[in-house]
């Protein structure tokens, strides 16, 4: 469920704030292997202040309404990029917080995680960004094999231009809860110039076939196997 109005606003506040960074003869090259003439820089808004308080805000209010007020018992945010989020979130809901290493950090069964986790935890993880939906589908198999339950996750933006992302996720299964896609983002630029119009028919041929515009840049153009 998408509350009325923040996928504009959040796409708003990140154009603002200047998080939107194109280079197509010189292509980003995300984590997961795609090449992308865009890229979202979701940790420069925690320079904003009143642009995280509005989109802290946001998110605490679509998760609530997505799932309910007494269904977390802990945030779990994503090391680094997500910790910060995940502080502010748990903050608003008032739930306690640990944060998840990315890879196993030691030996035994907590050496993926900082903080306390009680088994049979239900879990909001907590990240800023998912491309492809792998890496948070892979900590959400981490937390579960500490015995938590980790059925949601929440991110500032979600790319959702590769469909088997939501089929990857689906299966586990697991709920991705968003603000805003790229096609809010080229919605709201579009409407306010924010960026030039070949730009935006530059993204909007990535997003309409991201392996073919990925691989003809160097990148990978099949999605990888979970």
């Amino acid at each position: 469920m998408s509350l009325p109005g923040v996928a504009s606003m959040t796409a708003r506040m990140i154009l603002e704030a200047g998080a939107v960074k194109y280079s197509a003869d010189q292509p980003f090259f995300l984590s997961s292997g795609w090449a992308s003439p865009v890229y979202i820089d979701v940790q420069r808004l925690i320079s904003f202040p009143r642009i995280r308080a509005a989109l802290m805000d946001y998110a605490s209010e679509t998760v609530l309404a997505d799932v309910g007020f007494e269904q977390f018992d802990t945030v779990a945010a994503v090391e680094s990029s997500g910790i910060a989020y995940g502080a502010w979130i748990a903050e608003r809901l008032a739930l306690p917080l640990q944060y998840v290493h990315r890879r196993p950090r030691g030996f035994g069964r907590e050496a993926q995680i900082e903080g306390t986790l009680r088994p049979g935890a239900r879990v909001l993880l907590v990240d800023d960004i998912s491309t492809d939906g792998r890496s948070k589908a892979e900590l959400c198999r981490a937390l579960r094999a500490m015995e938590a339950r980790a059925d949601h996750v929440l991110v500032m933006f979600f790319y959702d231009v590769f469909p088997e992302a939501r089929a990857l996720l689906a299966a586990l299964p697991v709920r991705l809860h968003y603000l805003a896609t790229w096609r809010d983002i080229l919605a709201e630029a579009a409407r306010s110039g924010y960026l030039p119009a070949a730009e935006i028919e530059d993204v909007q041929r990535f997003i309409q076939n991201p392996g073919h515009w990925s691989l003809e840049h160097g990148g990978i153009g099949v999605f990888p196997r979970a």
